[in-house]
């Protein structure tokens, strides 16, 4: 994607757009930069920036958009004014070793036009995860006490509350 040169109107639309950063610094990654617009500009800001980004640019900055920037309302919008319906999957962040397809096996399917596969694969996504959870949660019942100390303490509690010699 070509970058966005820095000047007194796209130093105002990134002040207002990336508010947080100074417009040197937001112009710098013009994905980032357009996947903020994508989701916080107003028409008038977007009207100065499509002087400066194509179309082809738009469908490169939603290809690499970083995850968690774009809400999904906005994804749809702008994946359907870049002729792209129904629109491939969000960005996804992934922390650590997540198991599940990977993102881009998703957005291929989707873009191959096999919803049943992208579907399908995402559903997966969910099994495989439900699976890792009962899986970390069968070891940490293991690791636990057995269902034979659990009875014996549960009797010993029983002795101490009661006495030993009453029956109920």
């Amino acid at each position: 994607m070509k970058s966005i040169p820095l000047n007194e109107e796209t130093a105002a639309v990134a002040t207002q757009i990336i508010w947080f950063e100074p417009p040197s610094q937001s112009l710098s990654d013009p994905v980032r930069f357009i996947a903020y617009a994508m989701t916080y500009a107003m028409h008038e800001e977007m009207r100065v920036l499509r002087r400066y980004v194509s179309d082809d640019d738009f469908r490169e900055a939603l290809d690499h958009a970083p995850p968690g920037i774009i809400d999904p309302r906005s994804w749809a919008y702008w994946n359907s004014k870049m002729g792209r319906y129904p629109p491939p999957p969000l960005p996804v962040r992934r922390f650590g070793s997540t198991v599940g397809p990977d993102i881009s096996a998703l957005t291929q399917a989707h873009e191959k036009g096999n919803p049943d596969l992208v579907r399908k694969l995402s559903l997966e996504e969910e099994r495989r995860n439900a699976t890792v959870s009962w899986r970390q949660m069968r070891r940490q019942e293991s690791s636990a006490l057995s269902l034979e100390e659990t009875r014996r303490q549960a009797r010993e509690d029983w002795r101490t509350k009661y006495g030993p010699g009453e029956k109920t």
